[in-house]
């Protein structure tokens, strides 16, 4: 039989390499800790915002428009010129119509300011949806300066690989959060091919749902939504 010598030795072994890979996933959750983005750089107070954003993934010049398409259902959505002031903000709105069998289903409208580094902030939404032409409900509304809520991310400055940010920032009511998975790639939709793109995962914790994904485009913005594809912008 083997001595007690040799079995310490062994179980020190394993005890140190056991070790070193709980020290390394530590480092690695650390290191996704780290990569998610603070909120303050949205804080109304933290500095100056524009309406007129430079980040090349989600432009706002007015009267912009796209228009995304999907099995029956056809959304559209359109850079108004039209501000709100939320929190103290001045808003850039834009407008987003949903159809389902050419029945008019939901409008939004969501309050978006571009902050000083190039992070695109957003503020909230009012929501109306409708049946047979009447409006229902106002689920998923919420605005930043009711109390508890605050501005989140919509597009980072700079989306890299495993980026995460949060989106909406209404407990309870609006919480979504979202994570860069790829940057590049080419990418094929009835609007044409893009190569300089990004893909985003968003995840609806109030829902339980994960409505991955969403992709960008440099220069366009929203090219994929879900199941639906953008087919003119």
């Amino acid at each position: 039989m083997l001595g007690s010598p040799f079995l310490a030795g062994i179980l020190a072994l394993v005890l140190t390499v056991a070790s070193a890979r709980s020290a390394k996933a530590q480092e690695v959750d650390d290191q996704k800790v780290d990569e998610t983005m603070d909120l303050a750089v949205c804080a109304p107070s933290g500095g100056e915002f524009t309406l007129t954003s430079t980040n090349p993934y989600f432009p706002m010049a007015v009267g912009s428009k796209w228009i995304l398409e999907g099995g029956d259902e056809r959304v559209e959505i359109t850079v108004l010129d039209e501000t709100e002031v939320v929190a103290g903000v001045t808003t850039r709105v834009i407008e987003e119509r949903e159809w389902e069998d050419t029945e008019l289903v939901e409008v939004s409208r969501n309050f978006f300011a571009q902050a000083s580094d190039g992070t695109v902030c957003y503020f909230g939404e009012d929501v109306d949806i409708y049946e047979n032409g009447e409006i229902i409900a106002r689920e998923g509304e919420w605005r930043a300066d009711a109390p508890g809520s605050r501005p989140g991310i919509i597009m980072p400055a700079d989306p890299g690989p495993g980026t995460k940010f949060q989106m909406e920032v209404a407990p309870g009511k609006a919480e979504d959060t979202g994570e860069i998975v790829e940057v590049g790639g080419s990418v094929e939709v009835p609007a044409g091919t893009f190569t300089e793109t990004i893909r985003l995962r968003e995840y609806n914790p109030v829902a339980d749902e994960d409505e991955c994904c969403k992709v960008y485009a440099a220069g366009v913005g929203i090219l994929i939504d879900e199941d639906l594809e953008l087919v003119s912008h």
